[in-house]
């Protein structure tokens, strides 16, 4: 029984992520003419989008030398890959013949006339998907990013275990006090019972019991205790600033320790994410941990290129930095910024534009990027990949926020990010739940 499919891949697709072209194995991937078009206009463009067009031609380019891209060409996974060049004039009445989605909504149906019953249109444009389903096409999101598919299995970097035995946890405090016994044997077994695994790497944990508590995170394959707010480093208890709830002193728990040097922060809006950042960053450098604070940011809301507004790129950077500067005010008492204007003169503080990070590297550095909710996997991939020796990087965003097209609650790139590396004890990942900005902006948040 041939099990082949024919896959009809969308512009939106290839430009996501350029592997995409070669992610179909053992089937037939349709490559319409109207897609090189497209691909075409988008060539020249900085950034991943022009990066993605061009491999994407590139590859094709060297396809041509095995055979004809008309006829197809099998490659080494056994995929066939097919640029398709009619079958374009059969497009539904009151859609427009000329725009490009609608011809391949024609070949897909032309193609389907032709009992072929295993053609699937994969896009990342979900109105294009909805107008196929309409008309009786099947059609499929890029899941290869996707790997989780239900928001209840998102990875929130931490758990809670009830017991009814409260010796329990007095074996907990005496095994991170250096004695004896079967206690994290004994938690193990409790995380299975409970929780149905072990706990991920870096992941925080509040055993309970009536009013007794253990709070520990779990350090490759051993259990360590948090620092409790008064334990936090000095230089961080000089700001004057403590947590507000337990998953932010987790989180400042990760942020303050430098031998993770991956840390992603989800959390609604006013949940404290950015703020306690900033404020960890800043004791880190005052403490000689790094040099510098490097702050980058995906301005989707002018879309992906700044050129858009006029002046230096801090120019043009300033109106998504206001946040940052809110924060300086608040936590360092910085009412007029001169602090903040004065680390940046020093190269203390430095802006960098997201879309100019390639080709760079950054040593001694923390690097917060905020609004990671927009940016997808392969952008997040390129700025993790620019940290350098004795570096850290902050990822914060929240997933209920999504300005950019194509990604959503489970495809973006912080959740992926956090899902991948939960394993990999350079990471830890903490989900902050409760607003904190203030009691209106909480309720706004939960019932608005």
């Amino acid at each position: 029984m041939n099990k082949r499919k024919t896959f009809i891949i969308d512009t939106s697709v290839l430009l996501y992520d350029c592997n995409s072209i070669h992610s179909f194995p053992e089937n037939d991937v349709l490559i319409p003419l109207v897609v090189l078009d497209e691909l075409d206009r988008f060539k020249d463009k900085k950034g991943l989008v022009g990066e993605n067009a061009r491999y994407i031609n590139r590859y094709l380019d060297d396809l041509r030398k095995q055979g004809s891209l008309h006829k197809g060409i099998e490659i080494e996974n056994g995929q066939n890959i097919r640029v398709a060049l009619s079958g374009f004039n059969q497009v539904p009445v009151g859609l427009d013949p000329e725009y490009a989605d609608n011809k391949m909504i024609s070949l897909a149906l032309n193609l389907q006339e032709k009992n072929d019953s295993k053609v699937v249109l994969i896009t990342k444009d979900i109105n294009f998907r909805v107008k196929c389903d309409s008309l009786g096409i099947k059609s499929e999101d890029y899941y290869k990013d996707k790997i989780i598919l239900e928001n209840s299995e998102v990875f929130k970097g931490f758990f809670d275990i009830s017991i009814e035995d409260p010796s329990i946890i007095s074996r907990l405090y005496n095994y991170v006090n250096g004695e004896e016994g079967d206690a994290l044997e004994e938690f193990v077994d409790l995380c299975e019972e409970k929780i149905g695994r072990k706990p991920h790497a870096n992941e925080y944990f509040c055993v309970k019991c009536g009013s007794s508590s253990f709070l520990g995170r779990w350090d490759q394959d051993r259990i360590e205790k948090i620092n409790q707010a008064k334990e936090l480093p000095e230089e961080f208890q000089r700001l004057g600033i403590a947590p507000k709830n337990r998953e932010q002193l987790y989180a400042l728990n990760s942020l303050l320790d430098v031998s993770i040097p991956l840390v992603t922060i989800s959390g609604l809006a006013g949940s404290g994410k950015t703020f306690i950042t900033l404020m960890s960053a800043y004791s880190l450098v005052q403490s000689g941990y790094y040099s510098r604070i490097v702050i980058t940011r995906n301005v989707q809301p002018v879309g992906r290129d700044i050129g858009f507004l006029p002046g230096t790129a801090d120019d043009k950077m300033s109106p998504w930095l206001a946040p940052i500067m809110d924060n300086f005010r608040v936590g360092l008492k910085d009412n007029n910024l001169s602090l903040f204007n004065s680390l940046k003169e020093q190269g203390i503080i430095e802006v960098a534009p997201l879309s100019y990070i390639r080709g760079r590297t950054f040593n001694d550095s923390i690097l917060i990027m905020d609004e990671a909710q927009n940016a997808t996997i392969h952008e997040l991939k390129t700025v993790i990949t620019r940290m350098g020796e004795n570096s850290k990087i902050i990822l914060l965003g929240d997933v209920d926020q999504i300005d950019t097209p194509y990604i959503d609650a489970l495809s973006n790139g912080l959740t992926v990010v956090s899902e991948k590396f939960k394993n990999e004890d350079c990471s830890s990942h903490i989900a902050l739940k409760r607003g904190e900005r203030s009691y209106l902006s909480a309720v706004a948040a939960r019932i608005i």
